[in-house]
């Protein structure tokens, strides 16, 4: 897998200010509790309150070009469902929801995450397309389209 390049330079914080989402004050006390205790800092800021999840998932198709889809619209292909187990796809925070070719499309929250896309494409055989969404939408179609498997 190549590397992930930025599209835009600036940082998550930046384009979330520039967007209207954050107060600069908001960004610096996130920032100040990711130093301390660590995590994403995506998570932190919808944890404070500060940011939806839709808003940073969108932010990060903005800087890294990765397309977005909101899945509660979306028809998820059940023949996708099965090539990944559901414990991986929790693991991960990823769904597979398409599959043409040798061609495996997946919604993640972190499409960052390289190594579960790099796992992905060892455990399936597949090339990877990554689409982004938030970690709600993934946990709900996972609940919902893994129960339909069994």
């Amino acid at each position: 897998m190549p590397p992930i390049k930025k599209l835009i330079s600036k940082q998550l914080g930046d384009l979330l200010i520039e967007r209207g989402v954050l107060k600069k004050e908001e960004l610096e006390n996130a920032v100040k509790i990711q130093k301390e205790k660590g995590g994403l800092l995506g998570t932190i800021l919808v944890g404070l309150g500060y940011a939806t999840e839709e808003e940073i998932a969108q932010a990060v198709t903005v800087q890294y070009g990765f397309p977005y889809l909101p899945l509660a619209s979306y028809e998820i292909d059940q023949s996708a469902i099965s090539i990944i187990p559901e414990n991986v796809a929790r693991q991960y925070g990823l769904i597979a929801i398409d599959k043409i070719g040798d061609t495996l499309t997946i919604a993640m929250s972190n499409p960052l995450n390289k190594q579960a896309v790099e796992d992905i494409e060892l455990m399936t055989g597949c090339k990877v397309q990554a689409f982004v969404s938030t970690m709600t939408d993934i946990n709900k179609a996972i609940d919902q389209n893994y129960k339909k498997k069994k």
